[in-house]
């Protein structure tokens, strides 16, 4: 897998990492498998997948999710990019407070050092805003992290631009994380062209529409109540009906790749720019192996349809699935 490079600071990665959220929670624990996940996560490696996406919140608060990620990589971890996150009140259990306060960020950064059983953190984001604590405070923070050699690079999840400016201004970010995929398009209009302005990387998260482009979906009450698709909205009756037709369509599209509907929507994230990596979450070696072949997909603009025409088409199906007709729950 070749690799792509975000910011202006250095960071090179694999064009797809991995994910890591669904190991431990969101996507029903029932599931879990601490052996098979370490086994699909050294797999990702062997297939050539460098970066690795965990955070505090993952783990509860136990640390469980970084501990996973440590374990998996240490064998190997010169070689890859480990991404944290600090940011959350890990003292409400609704996980709704936010603490971006510097001694915070500071604590959490030596729980993740240790939890990760590293002695450098490759990417650290704050996970989300803090309308308590100043960004440049934040940047500060982070700043001095990165000059005692504990962090290297800084990053931002579901920030917006105004945010984005100001802890750019105090510390270089070097990524900025949010959800995007064919469906949920939000960052076009201003987000990556402000990236793209400052210097900075884009790291997709859900870039498979939190599963439903995965092809196994079944409706929200199949799935059990610590699953986030039981109440997300487009798994709800009505949304659920018109993303299946949605998703058929999307399967005639990929047909004419050569490819699954989930390769064609990571190709597509990869197509829109090489300061953009997609980082699918999954707990299967096979659905792991479908997702790295999505890097060699030939490009879209190769389609048999004309780009115009593969343009239409998509915006067609993006009204169905996400927007004007089946809401997304953020």
């Amino acid at each position: 897998m070749h690799n792509r490079t975000l910011g202006t600071e250095g960071l090179e990665t694999s064009a797809l990492g991995l994910g890591t959220m669904g190991m431990t929670m969101a996507y029903g624990t029932a599931q879990n498998d601490d052996a098979s996940s370490i086994a699909t996560i050294r797999r990702a490696f062997e297939l050539g997948v460098t970066l690795f996406d965990t955070a505090e919140l993952y783990g509860g608060g136990t640390g469980a999710n970084e501990k996973l990620v440590g374990d998996a990589v240490k064998g190997f971890r010169p070689e890859v990019t480990i991404a944290t996150k600090f940011g959350f009140d890990m003292s409400d259990p609704t996980f709704a407070g936010r603490d971006s306060r510097p001694d915070h960020i500071r604590e959490v950064a030596e729980n993740s050092l240790r939890h990760l059983q590293t002695d450098y953190i490759d990417i650290l984001y704050q996970h989300r805003t803090d309308p308590d604590v100043p960004i440049e405070n934040v940047a500060g923070a982070v700043k001095e992290l990165i000059d005692a050699g504990k962090v290297r690079y800084f990053g931002l999840s579901e920030a917006g631009p105004d945010t984005i400016r100001r802890a750019h201004a105090v510390q270089p970010v070097s990524v900025l994380q949010t959800e995007y995929s064919i469906f949920e398009r939000q960052v076009e209009p201003e987000i990556l062209p402000l990236l793209r302005e400052l210097g900075i990387g884009f790291v997709a998260y859900s870039p498979l529409g939190r599963g439903f482009l995965t092809g196994e979906i079944k409706p929200a009450s199949e799935y059990p109540a610590d699953d986030m698709r039981s109440w997300d909205e487009r798994w709800q009756p009505g949304n659920y009906e018109r993303n299946i037709d949605a998703i058929g369509q999307l399967e005639d599209l990929a047909a004419e790749k050569d490819a699954s509907v989930t390769q064609l929507a990571l190709a597509w994230l990869l197509a829109q720019g090489e300061d953009i990596v997609p980082i699918p979450g999954t707990r299967s070696p096979e659905r792991l192996a479908e997702n790295v072949a999505a890097a060699e997909v030939e490009q879209l603009s190769g389609s048999s349809l004309p780009p115009v025409a593969m343009r239409s088409r998509l915006r067609r199906l993006r009204a169905c699935f996400l927007r004007r007709g089946c809401p997304s729950a953020r």
